[in-house]
C-alpha cells in the first residue's frame, strides 16, 4: 500500500523518464570506500541535477532505487568488498610437478595462492611442501609483490593457520602465524570451515589459476622449484594483465588503481620465521645459543629470558618486553657479542683493552709473564672477563718491579700452566720469588775463579800441607 503511494505504477515510467536515474555503478564503487553514505551520495546527486537541469528523486526514492539493483546484483554476484581490505589464501588441491635431474623421480610442487578480494588480483607461487616455513614464506613473497598490506587476512583452517578448531567461535590462531601478521600490521580471520563463501574469491580463482597456469603449464618439464616458479611467474602476469570478459579492465588495472593506494605500507624489514628457546641468564651477563654469547643488561643475571632466533638476530625477552637484541654470529665456536650498555660500570673501563694489548705489554717484561697473561685470556669463555685479571698481574711490577715480576711468573709455571694472578700476587707478597729453590744442587757454575765453593767451607791443599 505503501509502494503504491510513494511509487504508483501509472507514473513509474513517468519518472523514470523526467527523473535523473542513479548512476548504480558509481554508487557501487562509492559505497565500498570508508565513510560514504546513501546520504552523502544523495546529497552529491542532487548538485549534480542542478547543474544540469534535470528533475531530482527524493531521497526515499533514491534508496529504493539503490537497493532494487543491490537485490538483482546479490543474486548472482559474490559478496562485495572494500578496496585494500582483504586478502584470501590458500593452497592449490592440484600440484605440479618437478623431475629430479640424478634419479628422475617426480616430486609433487604445492600451489600456493593468494587472491585481494576486490580485484581479484593473484599471487601464486610453488613450495616443495606445505608445512610452517614454507606457508610463512608464501605470504612473506606475496606482500613484497602486492607492495603492500591488506587489512585482514582471510586463510583456509590449516594447521599451519589455526591451532585448535572446535567450532567457529572456538578457533585459537597458530602462534607463529599470528606473529607473522603482528609484523605486518593485519588481522587475520580464518574462514569457517566447509563455508566456501567466506572466501569466494580464493577458492574461485583456484580454479581459474589452474587452468591459465598450473594446467597450462602441464606439457612443461621441470627439474627445479625455482624454474617452475619463473614459469608459474609468467603465466601469472599473463593472467593478471588478461581484460575481463564482461566489464572494462583487468585484475592488474584495477588493483592497481583501486586497492594499491590503499594498501598499508610493508614494514621496514620482512617477517623472519622464528624459533623460540628458553636460556638462563649467566654470571657474565651472557646467554648460550648454539654455542655463542650474547650479551644481556647485567641486571637480570640468574633470570630466566625467553629467545627468539632466526637467520640473522637473536632477540631475548623478558617478561614478554624485549631486553636484548644481537646480528647472530656464525663460525667459531664461542664467540660473543657484547654490548657496552650491558656491562656493570666496573668492566666498561676496560673495554679501551683487548687481548692483544695486554700480551703485548707482558711481552715486554718477559716470556714467563707473557705465558701466564695469555693463560688468564684464554681462561675465560668471554676474553673480556679476564681483562681485570690481567690489568692487576701487569699493574703488580709497579710495585715490585718488572724483575720481579718475571720471576714470580716463572716460579708460577714450574708448578701448574695456568698460574692465576692471585698465585703469582701471593708468590710476591712472601718473596718467594727471592728464595732458591731447595732441590737445586751445586753445579760447575756454583764454583768462584778461586776454586772455591762458594755453597760450602772446604779445606784446602795448604791445609794439609801444615
Amino acid at each position: 500500500m505503501i509502494e503504491q503511494l510513494l511509487f504508483p505504477k501509472e507514473t513509474t515510467q513517468q519518472s523514470q523518464s523526467n527523473r535523473r536515474m542513479p548512476d548504480y555503478a558509481h554508487i557501487r564503487k562509492e559505497l565500498l570506500r570508508n565513510g560514504v553514505n546513501k546520504k552523502l551520495l544523495w546529497t552529491e546527486y542532487l548538485e549534480e541535477c542542478r547543474l544540469a537541469g534535470d528533475e531530482p528523486l527524493m531521497y526515499s526514492q533514491f534508496c529504493y532505487y539503490i537497493q532494487q539493483d543491490e537485490q538483482k546484483r546479490r543474486a548472482t554476484m559474490h559478496i562485495n568488498r572494500k578496496p585494500a581490505e582483504q586478502v584470501e589464501v590458500d593452497w592449490a588441491g592440484d600440484p605440479s610437478h618437478i623431475m629430479d635431474p640424478d634419479t628422475g623421480e617426480i616430486l609433487d610442487a604445492h600451489i600456493f595462492v593468494g587472491v585481494m578480494t576486490y580485484s581479484q588480483y593473484p599471487y601464486v607461487e610453488a613450495f616443495m611442501d606445505e608445512k610452517q616455513p614454507s606457508w610463512i614464506a608464501a605470504h612473506v613473497h606475496m606482500y613484497e609483490y602486492f607492495g603492500g598490506v591488506a587489512r585482514i587476512l582471510v586463510p583456509d583452517n590449516c594447521r599451519t593457520a589455526v591451532d585448535h578448531n572446535k567450532g567457529w567461535k572456538d578457533q585459537r590462531i597458530n602462534a607463529v602465524y599470528q606473529e607473522m601478521a603482528e609484523h605486518y600490521g593485519t588481522a587475520i580471520i580464518p574462514a569457517r570451515v566447509r563455508a566456501p563463501k567466506d572466501k569466494p574469491n580464493a577458492e574461485g580463482s583456484v580454479g581459474n589459476i589452474s587452468t591459465w597456469i598450473t594446467a597450462a603449464l602441464r606439457n612443461e618439464q621441470f627439474f627445479s622449484l625455482s624454474e617452475l616458479n619463473r614459469a608459474i611467474r609468467q603465466k601469472l602476469e599473463d593472467f593478471s594483465h588478461r581484460p575481463f570478459q564482461k566489464k572494462e579492465g583487468s585484475r592488474y588495472e584495477i588493483f592497481r588503481d583501486e586497492e594499491l593506494p590503499l594498501l598499508t605500507p610493508l614494514p621496514a624489514t620482512p617477517y623472519e620465521l622464528a624459533e623460540w628457546k628458553q636460556a638462563t641468564v649467566q654470571f657474565n651477563y651472557h646467554i648460550s645459543f648454539a654455542g655463542m654469547l650474547y650479551s644481556v643488561p647485567y641486571e637480570y643475571i640468574k633470570r630466566k629470558v625467553d629467545v627468539r632466533v632466526t637467520d640473522k638476530t637473536i632477540e631475548i625477552f623478558y617478561n614478554h618486553n624485549r631486553i636484548a637484541s644481537h646480528h647472530r654470529l656464525y663460525g667459531r665456536k664461542g664467540q660473543h657479542s657484547t654490548i657496552t650498555e650491558h656491562m656493570p660500570a666496573s668492566h666498561q673501563q676496560y673495554l679501551e683493552w683487548n687481548g692483544d694489548r695486554f700480551r703485548k705489554w707482558a711481552e715486554r717484561i718477559g716470556s714467563s709473564t707473557y705465558q701466564v697473561v695469555d693463560a688468564i685470556l684464554t681462561s675465560k669463555r668471554v676474553e673480556q672477563q679476564s681483562y681485570r685479571s690481567c690489568m692487576g698481574l701487569l699493574k703488580l711490577a709497579d710495585k715490585y718491579s718488572v724483575d720481579r715480576l718475571e720471576a714470580a711468573c716463572r716460579k708460577a709455571l714450574s708448578f701448574t700452566a695456568t698460574p692465576s694472578y692471585k698465585s703469582i700476587k701471593n708468590i710476591l707478597d712472601t718473596g718467594s720469588d727471592q728464595m732458591e729453590n731447595p732441590d737445586k744442587r751445586p753445579t760447575a757454575d756454583s764454583y768462584t775463579e778461586s776454586g772455591k765453593n762458594s755453597h760450602a767451607l772446604t779445606r784446602g791443599a795448604d791445609y794439609y800441607r801444615r
